[in-house]
């Protein structure tokens, strides 16, 4: 079946993971379908409830924002071409789910590294860094974020038990450059996207107080 050809391209939103030093992009990861809502949380950085009253309409940075949304991945219709999918044949949506839990788990080698240090007595051992991980939801949202929450419900398989639907649910956490500095390639990046916020903002036309059943402040 062909799209109707006045029909916009539907852009895909994803992941992307890149060298946080270099910018180079290691891997990206298209959702297959994109998530029906996208829930966004900011938590307020406020002086807090006990802070002096010349204070109170300080900020102490940028709010935390929490990114929830649920990722369908299916393979039903690929298995009706088994000779145009042979992986999906052979090992239903395994490689695309590892391809999303890899992004929470340090690699072999960094776990074999640290081993061997422990190994030859190393007394201080520095944490595996992961790579910078970009939310990618249009041109206006690429977000740095650190993955926070991540569970699987794999909803069918085929006879070899191999998952060939499933749902992920991702819970992401913006960095800000409160979390990482101005010199990071995520403070950077945050930046971009709060200045594009301000350019937005400055889009809406202002009110008038009459709307609001005033005519002016007292």
């Amino acid at each position: 079946m062909t799209n109707f050809p006045g029909s916009p391209r539907i852009l895909k939103g994803g992941l992307v993971l890149i060298d946080p030093d270099t910018s180079a992009v290691q891997r990206i990861i298209v959702l297959q379908y994109n998530p029906d809502t996208v829930s966004r949380t900011l938590q307020i950085k406020s002086m807090g409830e006990n802070a002096d009253r010349s204070e109170a309409l300080r900020l102490k940075g940028p709010p935390v924002e929490t990114i929830k949304l649920d990722a369908e991945i299916d393979a039903t219709d690929q298995l009706e071409l088994p000779d145009q999918n042979p992986t999906v044949v052979q090992v239903g949506i395994f490689p695309q789910l590892a391809a999303l839990e890899t992004i929470i788990y340090p690699t072999s080698q960094q776990l074999l590294s640290n081993y061997n240090l422990e190994q030859a007595g190393t007394l201080e051992i520095v944490p595996m860094e992961t790579p910078l991980a970009l939310f990618v939801w249009s041109k206006n949202r690429i977000l740095p974020v650190r993955l926070t929450d991540f569970s699987v419900t794999e909803e069918a398989f085929d006879v070899n038990l191999n998952p060939i639907r499933a749902k992920v649910s991702l819970g992401m956490r913006v960095l800000t450059v409160d979390d990482v500095g101005f010199d990071h390639k995520g403070g950077n990046l945050f930046m971009t996207y709060l200045r594009q916020k301000e350019q937005l903002a400055a889009q809406v036309a202002g009110g008038a107080l009459g709307t609001l059943g005033v005519g002016g402040i007292p």
